[in-house]
């Protein structure tokens, strides 16, 4: 690499410094964003003295809920010491920024109402900004499952198409109005599905506009296939069964749609899931399941799981993913690890992508994962 000569760096930073921008902070920020989902949903006080800021750009606290059309702390107590408590790490990280995330699987059940109007629509984006006012919070995160389809017993019509867009336009005015206040730049993002169908459901191409960032959830592939055992999070598709879907196969649909690649953020989970399988053949790849089996976070796994107590680890080179097999069990376990988020790491780089986000940061408390993150995105 050859570095400029000084005086072509000083007039570079002073334009910086003009513009507003701390040089240093502009250099931090180039780097991928590498942004963790932590939990507080079950109403429990977040451990945030075993999160190291310094790994992360991001935290995205799930979840606050919809009540009457407004965003609601659903465990108001502790949310808001949570809220405190993740705040303070920017002690140790200044640059880290800590949004909310409105929704998720359960809480996704009143966003169709909530945005069915412009005024509903207006009440709604305020009271989510509100929230992040009074804590000193950073932006709003939407993971609305799903905008005009079915998730988890959700209410869902047509209209959410553009409500969906509209959601976005608010909030990011209201952030905007919320900065001119305070002198900080608030940020919107959103946690979406890569399928044809959601994308059908929503105008990304529009509301992307208004986003900061796209959180691709690649991941729960699995659930897409009842009647075989499959990856959850494969990066590639393999060429031999073109219908499966991978993280590939969402990118390539968003860009198909026009959506800015640089927004958008692969989604890597920190779990696994696994499924009784009826036959031991391909090594449970591809099989019929008879019934869940359990897999849990990637500590465990790694630690008690992986080439352990008869599961043995098997890779997947078409789709980059790995998986576990017991085959006197027929236990089959698909999750990420080591080597596949290092293909992750190189796609993102690839295809100048956002960056990483994962699911969830005490899934893997040892840090296995996300270390390697940090290594291949620039952290460490």
């Amino acid at each position: 690499m050859k570095y400029k000569p000084i005086r072509y760096l000083v007039p570079a930073i002073a334009v910086m410094m003009l513009a507003g921008i701390n040089p240093a902070t502009a250099q931090k920020n180039s780097k991928p964003v590498i942004i963790g989902y932590v939990g507080g949903y079950n109403g429990q006080v977040v451990q945030t003295d075993q999160i190291d800021a310094s790994r992360l750009s991001h935290i995205n606290y799930a979840f606050v809920d919809i009540k009457d059309n407004r965003a609601w702390l659903h465990n108001e107590k502790t949310d808001t010491v949570n809220f405190r408590n993740l705040v303070a790490l920017k002690k140790t990280n200044p640059d880290l920024k800590i949004l909310i995330s409105v929704g998720g699987w359960t809480w996704s059940k009143n966003f169709s109402d909530a945005v069915l109007t412009d005024s509903s629509t207006q009440n709604f984006a305020q009271s989510a900004v509100d929230i992040v006012a009074a804590y000193s919070l950073d932006g709003v995160d939407i993971d609305w499952e799903y905008p005009g389809m079915i998730g988890d017993k959700n209410k869902y019509r047509p209209e959410d198409r553009q409500g969906y867009t509209n959601l976005f336009k608010a909030l990011r005015e209201k952030l905007d109005v919320l900065g001119k206040q305070t002198g900080k730049k608030y940020q919107v993002t959103t946690a979406i599905g890569g399928s044809r169908e959601f994308l059908q459901h929503t105008q990304m191409e529009v509301a992307q506009n208004y986003l900061d960032y796209i959180n691709l959830m690649s991941y729960d592939f699995d659930g897409t296939y009842d009647n075989m055992s499959s990856h959850h999070s494969n990066l590639m598709t393999p060429a031999n069964r073109p219908y499966i879907y991978s993280a590939d196969l969402c990118i390539q649909n968003l860009k198909s749609v026009g959506v800015d690649l640089k927004k958008v953020v692969i989604g890597i989970p920190f779990y696994g899931k696994g499924r009784v399988v009826a036959s031991a053949d391909n090594n449970g790849l591809y099989q019929m399941p008879v019934k869940p089996a359990y897999g849990g976070g990637f500590t465990f796994m790694k630690d008690s799981l992986i080439n352990q107590k008869g599961y043995v680890r098997y890779w997947d080179d078409q789709s980059k993913a790995p998986f576990l097999f017991n085959a006197e069990k027929k236990a089959f376990i698909a999750y990420d690890d080591e080597e596949s988020v290092k293909e992750k790491c190189n796609y993102i780089k690839k295809h100048k992508l956002a960056g990483a986000m994962f699911w969830e940061y005490f899934s893997d408390r040892k840090l296995y994962l996300l270390s390697v993150l940090n290594k291949e995105l620039g952290y460490k």
